[in-house]
């Protein structure tokens, strides 16, 4: 038998090539096609597997892209709504000075936000659980770990927020809030408060939705709910509409109204799905002990660590801001957040579509799927906030401008501004890979990444600034830069060494 019959490869280019035809009377051919040919079928096989890996990053771009516009449209009305808040609280003071109430909502907010957080953690434990379930296509389990998200997120609510009430006054005044602030900031906190149930079991089934791709649903929902939030302030606030002037204790009940609201939305849409659905909720299974009670509050604990670690920095930088540099730094970074959070949107959607992608990849298990996930997402987010992070900055006067008539507030809103808008790629890579390991179920990762980035730089950086070198306070706010680029750092390396994909 002759080489040319043995060997396969010569006969199937043999049986190509008769297939095409004669050359003479035939198409001409490409010279790649006819290079791909000579070279066998190894060089055929690496072609096909770089076709498939391009067609594969072209997939999983457009799956990030889909499930991410709808979460930035939404957390985009979120974002214009608490500069519209920040705007009608601003022009409460009197003879423009609106430090006092701004400062006061400051105050109230970053306490408030320690619930807030735990509940984004205990949200974040709903996607992971609920995600890996939906990829393993165990719809029982994915019903099992969201009814026990809403367990652990009511009883959570309602402890933190007892201690909150309890604790208010102390808490201002240790902070060094004046005693005007103060006084203006516990009824708004005390509404808010009052909120915080509503919000933690609305927060579950936003995140359960989001762990079954349905993203538009939240989105909607969003936007109904901060309408109404809107139209309550322009009448209890400013007493429009025949209601009374009720200020920042009308900023407050509105607040607990649009929480109502939305929660009642939640419900209906949770109700109507059928029995095969993720998302089924039998009312029987929320007062019975669920096996996947202990799972949500193991995978949540180091999220609320995280939470409650990036909350007392906070409160800690908002100390160092009141005693060192008085209430109008308060009022500025009040302000300045709200402004520039629109700017993290796209991380903050990626993060939401990543951690989805990531834990049903892992469900399913397809470790490369997941990991392909992640970096994608980074690169998307890293982009987007480069450029927006030089618009912000550029226009930080004429932006600032629009929210407050307080001259005063304005002047000293430019710096900030323009330390985070250079804190910007920074502080979306950490968004965005912080998404893939609390998809895959990993939250010890994002805390360590939170206490390094906080404590041994933003607070430290901080104090030094302020206390030994009493220095302006643009150093105080430069310290924001080193946190998040130390937290992207951490979660990079920590995302490459791929342990997270073997929780």
């Amino acid at each position: 038998m002759s080489r040319r019959e043995e060997d396969p490869a010569i006969r199937q280019v043999e049986a190509e090539l008769e297939e095409l035809g004669d050359p003479e009377t035939g198409p001409t051919l490409p010279s790649t096609t006819l290079a791909a040919a000579a070279a066998g079928p190894a060089a055929e096989l690496e072609a096909d597997r770089s076709a498939v890996a391009s067609h594969e990053r072209r997939d999983v771009t457009r799956e990030i892209l889909r499930l991410s516009w709808p979460i930035m449209a939404s957390q985009g009305m979120v974002s214009i709504g608490g500069l519209v808040d920040r705007a009608m609280v601003g022009r409460l003071g009197e003879d423009g000075g609106a430090a006092i109430p701004l400062a006061a909502v400051g105050f109230a907010t970053q306490m408030f936000f320690l619930i807030q957080s735990a509940l984004f953690a205990v949200g974040l434990s709903c996607v992971a659980l609920m995600a890996r379930a939906i990829g393993a296509r165990d719809p029982n389990r994915a019903q099992q770990a969201f009814s026990a998200s809403l367990q652990v997120s009511v009883g959570l609510t309602l402890a933190l927020s007892a201690l909150m009430w309890l604790g208010g006054r102390p808490v201002l005044e240790f902070l060094g809030a004046e005693p005007r602030v103060t006084e203006a900031a516990l009824p708004f906190l005390y509404w808010v408060l009052g909120s915080s149930v509503l919000l933690g079991a609305s927060l579950v089934c936003d995140s359960g939705l989001r762990a079954n791709k349905n993203m538009k649903a939240p989105m909607w929902i969003g936007i109904a709910v901060t309408v109404v939030k809107l139209l309550l302030n322009w009448a209890l606030i400013f007493g429009n509409a025949g209601f009374p002037r009720l200020e920042l204790v009308g900023a407050g009940i509105a607040t607990a109204i649009s929480q109502a609201f939305g929660l009642v939305l939640f419900v209906v849409l949770i109700v109507r799905q059928r029995a095969g659905s993720p998302l089924h909720l039998r009312l029987g299974a929320l007062f019975r002990p669920n096996p996947l009670g202990r799972e949500v509050v193991r995978i949540a604990l180091p999220g609320v660590g995280e939470r409650i670690i990036m909350n007392l920095a906070m409160l800690s930088y908002f100390w160092v801001l009141s005693r060192y540099y008085g209430t109008l730094a308060v009022a500025t970074y009040t302000v300045g957040v709200p402004l520039l959070s629109l700017t993290w949107i796209p991380g903050q959607a990626y993060s939401q579509a990543c951690a989805t992608l990531v834990g049903q990849s892992l469900g399913a298990r397809d470790a490369v799927a997941a990991r392909l996930t992640g970096w994608i997402s980074a690169l998307l987010a890293v982009g987007t906030a480069t450029a927006l992070g030089i618009a912000s900055g550029w226009f930080r006067t004429p932006i600032a401008r629009l929210f407050t008539d307080d001259l005063a507030v304005v002047a000293a809103l430019g710096p900030f501004m323009l330390a985070l808008a250079i804190a910007q790629p920074f502080l979306q890579l950490q968004f965005t890979l912080g998404g893939a390991h609390r998809g895959a179920g990993d939250t010890l990762t994002p805390l360590w990444a939170a206490a390094v980035g906080n404590w041994l730089f933003r607070v430290p950086l901080a104090l030094l600034a302020a206390v030994v070198f009493e220095a302006d306070i643009v150093w105080v706010w430069m310290a924001l830069i080193f946190d998040h680029l130390t937290r992207s750092i951490v979660l990079g390396w920590s995302f490459r060494r791929g342990k997270w994909a073997r929780i």
